[in-house]
């Protein structure tokens, strides 16, 4: 089982998961040339995706989502209020790559069991994903203000996860955004801090996860050596050690290292 992140931020997300013959991109937020580039460095072809899958209609997470579909004749997979919310976006999709599911219902594409859970953020249905290969799994949590228990339970125990990261509190709150944008963000529908994923991520470490990518830092709110430095300090508190679970940090404009499971 392979994962990598292409692109991680406010300007734009990709992230890449395969299993045998299947391939995967987990939403498409920035042009299909950058995302054809993205897939080029890590030597996959854009037509061998078996599937966008969208966690939510916000821009950076669906700008390049039309593109790549009528190109590349790729099936699109969102639960219907995300779909709705998308359509006028994204362009028109061919009715056989229109894939609605379920949020909470599993569901297979190729070599993998797909599943989605609700998250909180400002959106219309916003999901997380996880993917089981049957001997591995990656769970992705990305945009979502609060880790509630249900997000926990999905992530619990997964060999690797990708959790957010998003902001320093103090940077946040000394920075130069308004204050309705600094509100939005620090809601619990916003984004979460560093604090909160290293509280998350001691927990998630616990269960017995192995590696934890932590993903869509801001540019403007953050410095991924806070981010990862956070996390460390939660885990020195916890006393679970660098050996114990590994941590990583997203990049924003160029791929991460490809984590091979197994």
């Amino acid at each position: 089982m392979k994962f990598c992140s292409l692109y991680s931020g406010s300007s734009g997300n990709c992230l890449f998961v395969a299993h045998g013959a299947t391939r995967l991109l987990v939403d498409a937020g920035l042009s299909g040339k950058k995302i054809e580039q993205g897939l080029a460095s890590i030597d996959e072809l854009p037509a061998q995706i078996d599937g966008i899958l969208v966690t939510h209609e916000h821009r950076d997470h669906i700008h390049g989502v039309g593109v790549l579909s009528r190109r590349y004749d790729l099936p699109v997979y969102a639960n219907a209020a995300t779909w709705e919310a998308m359509a006028g976006d994204i362009g028109k999709i061919k009715g056989h790559n229109i894939r609605l599911f379920a949020t909470g219902v599993p569901f297979d594409i190729g070599d993998l069991e797909i599943g989605t859970f609700s998250i909180s953020h400002d959106a219309a249905d916003p999901v997380g994903f996880t993917f089981d290969s049957g001997s591995h799994t990656i769970g992705i949590a990305t945009d979502t203000g609060v880790v509630s228990s249900e997000v926990k339970a999905a992530l619990s125990g997964r060999d690797l996860v990708v959790l957010e990261s998003n902001h320093d509190t103090a940077m946040l709150e000394t920075g130069p955004y308004p204050y309705y944008l600094k509100h939005r963000i620090a809601s619990d529908v916003g984004h979460l801090s560093n604090d909160t994923a290293g509280d998350t991520a001691v927990a998630l470490a616990e269960s017995g996860v192995k590696q934890i990518v932590l993903a869509h830092l801001s540019h403007e709110n953050n410095l991924p050596i806070l981010a990862y430095q956070a996390t460390q300090n939660f885990f020195k508190r916890a006393g679970i050690s660098e050996g114990d679970t590994r941590v990583a940090v997203a990049r924003r404009h160029e791929r991460s290292s490809l984590f091979e499971l197994g």
